[in-house]
């Protein structure tokens, strides 16, 4: 299998949401490659110690490692991150847009998480993509710009409207970046959707200390991530130890054809489809 190029050993990458979960995992693997890592997370003791770690794991130490503090919903702060990764480091190979938050709201309460949820997970991502991809372009070498979606964003469960709305966001902006880039001549940057499954992070446990066994640990996620861009994949969607591939796509296939056939809004979650939905789930 052929390693993307922008994963290659003195290259650079770019991680908000850098200080834990699947952004620190990240991190921490692209720094044992032997890349350069900027870490972005807002400030404070935990972006310290995950500036610590990734750069033990690096082979240059603390010369190959940056943290910078960064609240993502702010585009002044996004740009003087750019600034920064390209002051210490000379380019950018690998944009990870991860940071995230939750909880959100359902559609009539919780006004004020939603507009942080949207700030941080949508507009996090769309101040990235805005500072970032010029510059990149710029470079005329091979780079990956990744932005981390859910599934949530795909099926939309009943729950937490806001950030559903924030993923689905993501979804949109992520196809129409790869859609923008492949018509841009001469460019060598992909884009990649990484959608998780149940992955047991700080901001998945809810106050649990023991990973729940149907979920899957960040490095997991990252190993996929890994192996999605190296085949070329836009799409980078994770199982986990309770749901497979198929059952994702069962689920996906349902969703898109309560349009297509004319059921009521989110129907696997209603009483009158549950058989019905029930029989796709066991129908091999």
């Amino acid at each position: 299998m052929t390693d993307h190029p922008s994963l290659e050993e003195d290259r650079v990458a770019v991680i908000t949401g850098a200080a834990s979960g699947i952004g620190l995992a990240a991190a921490r693997r692209f720094a044992a490659m032997g890349m350069r890592v900027c870490l972005a997370d807002l400030p404070g003791q935990a972006l310290d110690a995950a500036a610590a770690e990734v750069a033990a794991e690096s082979p240059s130490g603390e010369a190959a490692v940056l943290a910078v503090p960064t609240d993502v919903s702010r585009l002044d702060q996004v740009e003087k991150l750019r600034d920064a990764a390209y002051a210490a480091f000379g380019e950018v190979a690998v944009l990870m847009n991860n940071a995230g938050t939750a909880p959100g709201g359902g559609p009539w309460d919780h006004i004020d998480r939603w507009r942080r949820v949207l700030e941080v997970n949508l507009w996090g991502v769309i101040n990235g993509v805005q500072s970032f991809t010029p510059r990149m372009l710029d470079q005329g070498t091979a780079c990956a710009i990744v932005n981390t979606g859910s599934k949530q964003g795909i099926t939309c469960p009943p729950g937490d409207t806001a950030y559903n709305i924030s993923k689905a966001g993501v979804k949109v902006l992520t196809e129409a970046l790869a859609h923008s880039l492949r018509n841009v001549e001469g460019q060598l940057i992909t884009a990649h959707l990484l959608i998780p499954g149940s992955t047991f992070t700080g901001m998945t446990s809810r106050g649990r200390a023991e990973k729940p066994p149907g979920a899957w640990i960040p490095d997991q996620v990252v190993d996929m991530l890994i192996a999605g861009m190296n085949r070329g994949d836009f799409y980078i969607l994770c199982p986990d130890n309770d749901v497979t591939r198929e059952i994702d796509n069962r689920r996906i296939l349902w969703a898109a054809q309560d349009i297509t056939e004319n059921r009521p809004a989110l129907s696997r979650w209603h009483p009158d489809y549950a058989e019905a939905f029930a029989r796709l789930l066991a129908d091999r």
